[in-house]
C-alpha cells in the first residue's frame, strides 16, 4: 500500500469503515493488520492493542508502554488542568473583591 493510497490491498472497504487522504510528505505508521494510518507509532501501538486480537508478544509490549506513556499523559494534563481552573477561580474572586 502506497503512502496516498486510501484503500486496502484488497478491493473491499477498509475493516475500519473509513478512507485516509495521507500526504505524501508525511511519516505514516500503518496498522499491520487493518491498513490505518497514523501519524505516530505510539497512536498504531494503542490501536493495535484496543482494536485487535491475538497480539504478538512484542505487540503487546508495544501496547503496554503506549498505554503507560498515554495515562502519564493525561495524569499531567488532568494536574495542569485543575491548576488552571484554580487560578482562574481565585483570579476572578480577587477581580470581584477589588473591582466589585
Amino acid at each position: 500500500m502506497s503512502r496516498t493510497d486510501t484503500t486496502p490491498k484488497s478491493n473491499s472497504r477498509p475493516e475500519h469503515g473509513y478512507s485516509f487522504h495521507v500526504p505524501a510528505d508525511t511519516d505514516v505508521y500503518e496498522c499491520p493488520r487493518c491498513g490505518r494510518p497514523f501519524a505516530r507509532e505510539r497512536h498504531r501501538d494503542l490501536h493495535l492493542g484496543q482494536t485487535h486480537r491475538g497480539l504478538s508478544e512484542s505487540e503487546r509490549t508495544a501496547y503496554d508502554a503506549a498505554s503507560e506513556d498515554e495515562q502519564s499523559d493525561l495524569r499531567r494534563f488532568r494536574i495542569v488542568a485543575l491548576g488552571l481552573l484554580v487560578l482562574f477561580y481565585f483570579g476572578f474572586l480577587f477581580l470581584f473583591a477589588i473591582f466589585g
